[in-house]
């Protein structure tokens, strides 16, 4: 099996729309594509206990993130046959309306980038030691719950 260059996946604050047209037109080159696929998880302004979010701030241990993110990563890479993949969230603060996840998978075929994708996000959320407080428009605050 290949070993994939590791990285660090994370971004100081939101993910911006620039950066990630940029991701995307770098894969131009990239002749045996067949297909992306892309999730952009965003900052909702839940209302939670009559108060609305506004913010969240993303805090993690990082190395062992990393080592998870990676992790994920090469798991998807001997499960699917993709030919790229990127993972990166946000640290830090986070608007509503504003991207902290960007997971873009290639592969020759569309089926393979739609259970891929799949499979990332859902590893992604089950086990990456990933924290987010919802700061409300009141500035209170509260740890956020996965779902």
């Amino acid at each position: 099996m290949k070993e994939h260059k590791h990285k660090d996946v994370f971004k100081q604050g939101a993910i911006t729309p620039v950066f990630i047209g940029d991701c995307i037109a770098k894969h131009q080159s990239k002749t045996t594509v067949g297909a992306h696929n892309i999730f952009l998880g965003q900052v909702r302004a839940d209302k939670i206990d009559g108060k609305t979010v506004s913010t969240i701030e993303y805090t993690a241990y990082d190395d062992m993130a990393n080592k998870k993110f990676n992790a994920i990563r090469e798991a998807a890479f001997t499960k699917f046959n993709l030919t790229c993949m990127h993972i990166y969230h946000s640290l830090g603060k986070v608007r509503i309306g504003e991207i902290c996840l960007f997971v873009f998978v290639s592969s020759p075929r569309r089926k393979e980038v739609f259970e891929a994708l799949e499979f990332v996000v859902e590893e992604i959320k089950a086990t990456v030691p990933v924290f987010g407080k919802e700061i409300f428009e009141d500035t209170s605050h509260r740890w956020k719950v996965n779902s």
